[in-house]
């Protein structure tokens, strides 16, 4: 049977009703032509209709790379259940993702699920085991008692329960056949082997492809070129073709956002460090600034979305890497991209330079054993009961992504962010900050929106470590609440801190230490890092 079609081909014996499961990671290893045929069917025919649509991560950036917003139209989704949501504004026509209009207007079943279980719910469904159990998320947006993870009002069904096993308390996923995978790799021989040789992540395509076959389902790969049968080792081959159905060649296919390729995402060569991008002087440059001082040398660090992901980049900006001095620094993602610097923006979850990249399930292994001690995450809202959220919070609905995992398994937290939002407008310089225009919204709110992660239960039941960086000022969460212990020269505390809070610090230091000036100058000072 030839595997090489259009795919239109590909797409045109999807059915109604099916489950079509597909994984990218932002921009990265997005199957975007396959995506789009399947929307451009629907536009056509009518068909398929009702589909339920599983997607482990955030798949496409709404934008260049559509991904899951191609399938986001009335009548083709019913069901949504995905690891992270897609959220900005395209720079270009000034509106949200379609996907977005959709949740918000409730007009498909949508769920949100912690990335680390939307990966490893897929190698149950592989092994055809009844389903996911783990202990992440309990008391979470997740937590049936929580939510169950629902986004609308339409998601009715309990995919999410939560069970009692020797008197102790897990959440439990319950597994469903998978009809149809769409995957993208590098290149594939005319039997339909697969292999990521130019690709920066892997992501949870294996597991994929393999509840898929498990299954019944049908395998769709999306690549960049063909190459013959003998032309790689065994070795490259991460899916054997008896797996894979049908093969579209996409030629053309971006690597992420705004990258067409870039080799130093393989170290294939890698990148002069004074090539890196330098983030432009404001509160996040600040935030990952004073964040940095928190990351130890060879301790494995995973970084968030946002300020977090500046945070290796400043740290090349000033010095940190120089003289091969980057291989004291063991950076991570959750998406598996090891060593190297981590990026930023649209190119975050891949890193410059890497040393090895892991598949996603196998990452999130990692994760929930606690390998990563280090996490510098972003925080949309911080409550007085000590709850942190990001996955849920006015007219945005982005889930958690892996910050659930991260959060509960590693030992040290740093929460990064600015202190308000919704115009905030702030200038630095000479040592000091200087607040222009407030924003209209704190993110330091008396009861969070939706429940993230229990910072607070952390630090007293596990002895986690926290503390919450912005630009204005720095807390640690004490086993009581937010301590208040640094702030920035050039604020006034009482009107600029406290006077933007909801609910008050359990403690101010005192004396009140300043945040050191050197984090408010443009120029490049060396950073003073924790060793």
């Amino acid at each position: 049977m030839r595997k090489i079609v259009d795919a239109a081909t590909a797409v045109a014996g999807i059915p109604d009703r099916a489950t079509v499961a597909s994984v990218g990671v932002i921009g990265w290893i997005t199957p975007d032509a396959v995506l789009a045929a399947l929307g451009d069917r629907f536009g056509r025919t009518g068909a398929p209709r009702d589909l339920t649509f599983y997607f482990p991560c955030g798949t496409g950036d709404a934008q260049g790379i559509k991904g899951m917003d191609h399938v986001a139209r009335e009548g083709l989704m019913k069901r949504i259940v995905s690891g992270s949501y897609i959220n900005p504004v395209d720079p270009v026509t000034g509106r949200r993702p379609e996907l977005m209009r959709l949740v918000r207007e409730n007009k498909v079943e949508a769920y949100s699920w912690p990335l680390g279980a939307s990966m490893q719910w897929l190698r149950e469904v592989a092994r055809k085991s009844p389903g996911y159990l783990t202990k992440v998320g309990l008391g979470t947006y997740v937590d049936p008692l929580h939510g169950g993870g629902r986004f609308t009002a339409r998601a009715e069904q309990d995919l999410i329960r939560r069970v009692a096993i020797d008197g102790e308390d897990y959440l439990f996923y319950p597994t469903w056949p998978i009809d149809v995978a769409i995957v993208r790799a590098a290149s594939a021989d005319a039997d339909g082997n697969l292999s990521w040789e130019d690709e920066a992540l892997v992501s949870s395509s294996m597991a994929l492809v393999l509840a898929a076959k498990a299954s019944g389902g049908r395998v769709i790969a999306q690549v960049r070129r063909i190459v013959d049968r003998d032309a790689r080792a065994a070795t490259a081959v991460r899916i054997p073709g008896m797996f894979v159905d049908a093969v579209v060649v996409a030629p053309d296919m971006m690597m992420t956002t705004g990258t067409p390729y870039d080799p130093a995402y393989l170290s294939s060569p890698r990148m002069p460090l004074d090539r890196l991008p330098r983030p432009a002087m404001g509160p996040d440059k600040v935030i990952a600034r004073r964040a940095a001082r928190e990351v130890r040398r060879r301790e494995l660090s995973i970084f968030g979305f946002g300020a977090a992901a500046d945070i290796p980049l400043v740290m090349a900006e000033q010095g940190a890497f120089d003289h091969g001095g980057l291989a004291d620094w063991w950076f991570t993602t959750e998406h598996g991209s090891y060593g190297g610097v981590v990026m930023s923006d649209w190119q975050f979850s891949a890193n410059v330079n890497p040393d090895a990249i892991m598949d996603g399930v196998t990452q999130f292994d990692a994760i929930d054993g606690g390998l990563c001690r280090f996490a510098a995450l972003a925080f949309a809202q911080f409550d007085a009961e000590g709850v942190v959220n990001v996955s849920r919070f006015g007219a945005a609905n982005p889930g958690a992504g892996g910050f659930i995992d991260i959060a509960e398994n590693a030992r040290r937290l740093v929460f990064t962010g600015t202190f308000t939002t919704g115009g905030f407008d702030c200038t630095c310089g000479d040592g000091r900050l200087r607040i222009e225009r407030d924003g209209k919204i704190s993110k330091f709110v008396k009861t969070a929106e939706s429940i993230t992660y229990r910072v607070l239960d952390g630090v007293r039941d596990k002895g986690q470590t926290a503390l919450v960086v912005t630009e204005r000022a720095v807390f640690e969460v004490s086993r009581d609440g937010l301590v208040l212990t640094e702030v920035a020269p050039g604020v006034d505390v009482r009107a600029d801190v406290l006077g933007r809070m909801d609910y008050a610090p359990v403690a101010i230091a005192d004396p009140l230490p300043l945040m050191d000036k050197a984090l408010f100058e443009a120029s490049a000072a060396p950073l003073a890092l924790a060793g």
